[in-house]
């Protein structure tokens, strides 16, 4: 038998992720040490766990290096890689937004040409372009992009929000909701037909459990 490898999503997530797979009777003691191992193994179960970035979790499970990805369904709309997305595992929620000042919600609504600063800009992209037909210029940034507009480097910003705490301290403001956000399990679309048996069963079991 052959081992079934999972992609995870470095911390809080892989976590949640892990506390759901042994509700279902999969664990992995050596994930409970602390250790700066990158790959786990349950022998007993032929299983394999690693942990990766957020924005590579798909690219692995894409290429088949991983046959099963946990990830935020924000990463995956980002990376937009060919996979199997399965469930919906709905922990690590939030939504995507449009941010920005208050004084930038009439111009938002009119169509106006903006300056938009973002991490995901893939997302912004699709929104703008796609979805509202609206000219945008679109900055990639790696930081913190509340900062973009209280210095002046865009008009709004493209991002996740959680709780709107950070916004608000920062005099921004939720101006357009783009989509809710949450943890999704995919599957590598090869796996899916040489270990169907298994990942099904998986799959069916994870969903009683949610």
């Amino acid at each position: 038998m052959r081992y079934l490898t999972f992609a995870l999503a470095k911390g809080r997530l892989a976590e949640q992720t892990m506390e759901l797979l042994e509700a279902v009777g999969i664990t992995c003691m050596e994930m409970k040490e602390k250790t700066r191992k990158l790959i786990f193994v349950n022998e007993e179960q032929k299983l394999k766990f690693f942990l990766a970035k957020a924005s590579d979790v798909p690219t692995y499970v894409e290429y088949g290096v991983a046959d099963i990805g946990v990830v935020g369904k924000d990463t995956l709309l980002e990376e937009k890689r060919n996979l199997y997305e399965v469930l919906n595992l709905g922990f690590g929620t939030c939504k995507m937004a449009v941010a920005g000042p208050t004084s930038m919600k009439e111009k938002l609504k009119q169509g106006h040409s903006l300056q938009v600063a973002t991490k995901y800009p893939a997302i912004a992209t699709d929104y703008f372009y796609h979805k509202k037909q609206q000219t945008v210029e679109i900055i990639k940034l790696n930081g913190s992009v509340e900062l973009a507009p209280i210095v002046g480097l865009s008009d709004v910003i493209v991002d996740i929000v959680e709780t709107g705490k950070t916004l608000k301290e920062n005099g921004l403001t939720v101006l357009e909701e783009i989509t809710p956000i949450s943890a999704r399990m995919v599957v590598n679309r090869v796996s899916m037909k040489i270990e169907h048996e298994r990942i099904k069963t998986l799959i069916d079991e994870i969903r009683q459990q949610l």
